[in-house]
């Protein structure tokens, strides 16, 4: 941002895809590290898969559309210390965007190539 930038600005986002698992309410639980997660893309977008194959990791940027609102000082969830949401993994978070590392475990379906 320059000087002349304004704070309200927008930054428009089309989702890819989304996420099927079993959780209905965010939360913070050693558990969520053991459940497997599918990661659904749109039809249009899965060419974009070809040779995904070649990693074992993958960075996963998402919306957290279940969270809503935030505190900029709170107590973090994980180890009950007080910070500001910068510094934790809360998911209530100004801009509601989320970034997690994950191990792929397969891919389904094919891409056109």
């Amino acid at each position: 941002m320059n000087e002349n930038s304004e704070a309200s600005e927008t930054i428009e986002m089309v989702p890819v895809g989304y996420v099927e698992n079993d959780y209905i309410e965010p939360v913070y639980n050693e558990e969520v590290y053991k459940k497997v997660s599918k990661i659904v893309l749109k039809e249009e977008f899965t060419d974009g898969l070809y040779r995904i194959e070649d990693f074992d990791k993958l960075y996963v940027l998402f919306y957290f559309s279940k969270s809503k609102g935030y505190e900029l000082i709170h107590r973090r969830r994980y180890d009950g210390e007080i910070s500001g949401v910068f510094a934790s993994r809360s998911p209530h978070r100004p801009n509601s965007i989320g970034l997690t590392v994950v191990e792929l475990l397969k891919v389904e379906g094919m891409c056109s190539m």
